[in-house]
């Protein structure tokens, strides 16, 4: 935990961090690296001697002597066609040693799904990359989650566009999500990515929305006024000034009045239950949009509509911290047990997950506020040197607006690190808290200031730890 340059707000002396993820060779797998090193010179020189074979009729196998002319060393000895073996190996090229991932099986389809899964190929595969097996639970509600519904969403309006219904029966929605999570586990996603998210097939049904068709869904929904704001969704003002939100939340209730007549004139809900009614119609306003945008302009949409979501809250768990009260109680608690305490706590907080800047914000705020009201009034996080970053795992905090992982067999897998210097945390009854408004005019985060603040010299090449410990255990498990 260390302190950086003193800003009175999240807009300067910022970098832009760039992580790559080398793939790191265990100790256990590094014989088999040696040995197919050893094969591929093998074979080189194999191929060399078979094409001197075939281009000359004779091998060249000479050693030269003190007495030999400097003619004759460029003579190879002629040996009897008898010696030459009849059928030379062909000359195979050796394929470049990049990090050998074996494919993994093909998906168990169950053949009930109408809808042809390929035909939004592109988006399952970006899904699949952002929920791979060994990241998916360490950026699950940054980058995983969010795709894997926005992928749905899509699938829900090319079945629409099949079939005139934008919602599938309970039957077919099992079977089609069933088929869906099959593809993305076969492409590398986590295995776990249902119980991840918290999504079913259920999310496909429409649940209690009475409208679920396309015909009554245009008769009843202001369909150019939806369009409007919400084919093209304004990443840096949409979730402060929201234009998209609002009027998704306007056609939800009135697809949920339509044979209702619990609501009052001007739309308002009398009762919870009816408020889940409008949340379920509002997968079918998402179904509806799917169904009319192109697979990009959809799912940037209900990426940035699901990042504003995100990052109103803390996705961090907060587990017994009496050990940090008991130290850091009192008016002048001291320094080096208290400070002790609170890192060795915020460690633990910190190998939960990477989470963006803006949920690093809505986390300092609020284990601050719960230390408060166990009776601390010291500013810790003064005290103790505590920056944002110390929230997020490796100090890396990640972008606020939607991201996704990178994955190529060049570099491995990257992913952006927004926020990397030490931007003090701001303790809750502190004027400080004010001025890192994530709405204010200044925005959150900044833009760099230099060409070169997006990199990290040596000491961004890799990173160490926990996120190339899952990928180890990986290679260990392939080979």
């Amino acid at each position: 935990m260390r302190r950086g340059c003193e800003r009175p707000d999240l807009g300067g002396c910022r970098r832009r961090r760039r992580w790559r993820l080398r793939l790191s060779i265990p100790d256990g797998a590094f014989h088999l690296w040696f040995v197919l090193f050893s094969r591929c010179f093998m074979s080189f020189g194999e191929g060399s001697a078979a094409l001197t074979a075939q281009n000359s009729g004779s091998f060249s196998m000479y050693s030269p002597g003190p007495s030999d002319s400097p003619s004759d060393l460029f003579s190879p000895i002629q040996i009897s066609p008898s010696v030459v073996p009849h059928a030379l190996p062909p000359m195979v090229p050796t394929p470049p040693m990049y990090p050998y991932f074996p494919s993994a099986p093909d998906p168990v389809l169950t053949g009930r799904c109408p809808v042809n899964i390929s035909a939004i190929n592109d988006t399952v595969e970006r899904t699949a990359v952002d929920c791979s097996a060994p990241l998916a639970t360490l950026l699950g509600s940054v980058i995983c989650c969010p795709q894997f519904d926005s992928m749905l969403r899509i699938f829900q309006g090319e079945y629409s566009s099949a079939t005139g219904s934008l919602v599938l029966n309970k039957t077919v929605a099992k079977d089609c999500f069933r088929d869906l999570t099959s593809v993305l586990i076969s492409s590398g996603a986590n295995g776990s990515i249902s119980s991840l998210c918290s999504i079913k097939s259920s999310n496909l049904t429409g649940g209690s929305c009475p409208i679920k068709t396309l015909v009554d869904f245009e008769q009843t929904v202001n369909t150019s006024k939806l369009l409007d704001a919400c084919t093209t969704v304004d990443p840096l003002r949409e979730c402060c000034r929201p234009v998209c939100q609002p009027v998704i939340a306007e056609a939800a209730v009135r697809l949920a009045s339509r044979d209702s007549s619990s609501l009052s004139k001007n739309d308002a809900l009398e009762s919870p239950s009816e408020q889940v009614i409008v949340d379920d119609c509002k997968g079918v306003v998402f179904a509806w949009l799917a169904k009319q945008l192109n697979f990009d302009e959809a799912n940037n949409a209900f990426r940035i509509l699901t990042s504003c979501k995100v990052n109103k809250v803390c996705p961090l768990s907060f587990e017994d911290m009496s050990a940090v009260v008991e130290a850091c109680s009192g008016l002048a608690p001291k320094n080096t047990s208290c400070c002790s305490s609170l890192n060795d706590y915020i460690l633990t907080l910190q190998k939960q997950m990477l989470i963006t800047n803006k949920q690093a914000l809505n986390c300092a705020t609020l284990f601050g506020s719960m230390l408060e009201k166990k009776g601390i009034v010291t500013d810790l996080y003064t005290l103790c040197e505590i920056d944002l970053k110390d929230f997020s795992l490796q100090g890396c905090l990640l972008r606020s607006l939607p991201t996704d992982v990178v994955f190529d067999y060049h570099t491995g897998v990257s992913f952006t690190c927004d926020l990397s210097d030490n931007i003090d945390a701001p303790w809750p009854s502190s004027s400080s808290l004010s001025s890192l408004s994530t709405c204010a005019s200044a925005s959150l985060p900044a833009l760099p200031t230099s060409e070169t603040s997006g990199y990290l010299g040596d000491c961004g090449i890799r990173v160490d730890y926990y996120l190339v410990t899952v990928l180890c255990i990986l290679l260990i498990k392939f080979f």
